[in-house]
């Protein structure tokens, strides 16, 4: 996510991005939609969240790890994170086909706090946290972690009301039980 630290407010696409270094790629990306858009086309952004879910290495290990009773925390536990299942991403992805050129955020509906997201994972492992790492130790990291470390409770509202979309996973509690389940099969 590109959007500026703004605690509990809700972020809606009309929020200006924050233009620091990691988030310089998709900033370009964003610009060439656009050109694409002006010069006539139908240029579509689509904004995901943390991406999460079975496939997803990181998830994974992070699932791998709540197993273990560590919960990852990245950045202040009163935080908000939007996240994205992967299955709700895909599904975004080929609804997108059919809107309007424009940005649009795909994330879940319920963005959870850091604490609630950690929470959530821990959960769907069927284990209690015993140690939630890195915390606000991930501070430290400075721009390499900003996009994961702010805070960023992102509304879905304009894709829904665009195309129709609805995420199967309102939020990560839901979809880290499916990723349990799903991990659990193999």
């Amino acid at each position: 996510m590109i959007y500026p630290e703004r605690g509990e407010a809700w972020i809606d696409e009309a929020c200006p991005p924050d233009n620091f270094p990691m988030a310089q790629a998709n900033l370009a990306a964003e610009a060439s939609a656009n050109r694409f858009s002006a010069a006539g086309g139908a240029g579509v952004v689509l904004r995901f969240g943390w991406f999460y879910g079975p496939g997803a290495r990181h998830s994974e290990e992070f699932f791998a790890l709540a197993r273990r009773h560590i919960a990852i925390l990245i950045g202040p536990p009163n935080s908000y994170v939007s996240s994205i299942h992967v299955a709700d991403a895909g599904a975004a992805v080929a609804t997108a086909l059919a809107v309007a050129g424009g940005t649009y955020n795909v994330v879940d509906n319920e963005p959870l706090t850091k604490r609630g997201y950690a929470d959530a994972l821990c959960a769907a492992a069927g284990k209690a946290a015993w140690l939630r790492v890195p915390g606000r130790a991930a501070l430290l990291l400075g721009d390499r972690s900003t996009s994961l470390t702010r805070s960023l409770r992102v509304s879905n509202a304009r894709f829904r009301e665009a195309s129709g979309w609805r995420p199967m996973y309102p939020s990560a509690r839901e979809g880290w039980l499916a990723t349990a389940e799903a991990l659990e099969k193999h």
